[in-house]
């Protein structure tokens, strides 16, 4: 597995976006959370942030829609350049028809899981995603305490997408910090959001590498 490092820009600056994005220049993609206020009790951003932020950066979009209905916006995500749109299985109504769609237009196709919602349901549809997102807190506000309830879930998760011989990223988000990340790692994880950790820090370059090292070590 290849450590991938996503800080979340809920925890930046929203009046200097540009700034915080360039800031993490050692991330592996900038986690965008895009919360509507009906699927989750917040409100933060949406396409024309994502596509401003898109000609400001050249690191990769990771696009996180906590939104209903899913299957209408998603594809408008792809198509402003993010380079991964994330939906939520509790949210969309087709999603194998939306998860194709997104990869179509040449964005990273994810699918998302609320802490209570079991994987194995999901197991079919390994095939058509590139990266499962398992939440580690209740999605719709960053800074909570990460969720050890989730970690046999991110194992169950990693044995399937093993079990089918796929590419399949897992990520995990919410409460990932220096002493969260070595657990998620070796119970399957390899791609992590962090916002707190990275945003809050005082060097946040130094607190991806931190984070980069720890789960290294971890998997090694």
């Amino acid at each position: 597995m290849a450590v991938q490092i996503s800080p979340s820009i809920l925890a930046a600056d929203f009046a200097r976006l540009a700034d915080e994005a360039a800031a993490v220049p050692n991330a592996d993609w900038l986690h965008v959370d895009v919360m509507d206020y009906h699927f989750v009790p917040n409100l933060t951003l949406g396409l024309p942030v994502v596509e401003a932020l898109r000609k400001a950066t050249a690191t990769p979009l990771d696009c996180h829609l906590m939104i209903d209905d899913p299957d209408r916006w998603a594809p408008q995500y792809a198509e402003a350049g993010a380079g991964s749109v994330t939906i939520h299985a509790e949210a969309a109504k087709a999603p194998i028809r939306t998860l194709r769609e997104i990869r179509s237009l040449g964005a990273r196709a994810g699918l998302a899981l609320s802490p209570a919602t079991a994987v194995e349901p999901y197991e079919d549809l390994l095939g058509e995603i590139d990266m499962l997102l398992l939440m580690t807190v209740e999605p719709g506000f960053g800074g909570q305490k990460f969720l050890d309830v989730v970690l046999p879930k991110v194992r169950r998760a990693r044995e399937l997408i093993g079990r089918h011989g796929g590419t399949v990223w897992l990520q995990v988000d919410g409460g990932v910090d220096a002493g969260t990340i070595e657990r998620c790692a070796e119970a399957g994880a390899d791609v992590f959001v962090a916002g707190s950790a990275v945003y809050g820090a005082s060097d946040p370059v130094a607190a991806i590498d931190a984070l980069r090292a720890a789960a290294n070590r971890a998997i090694s």
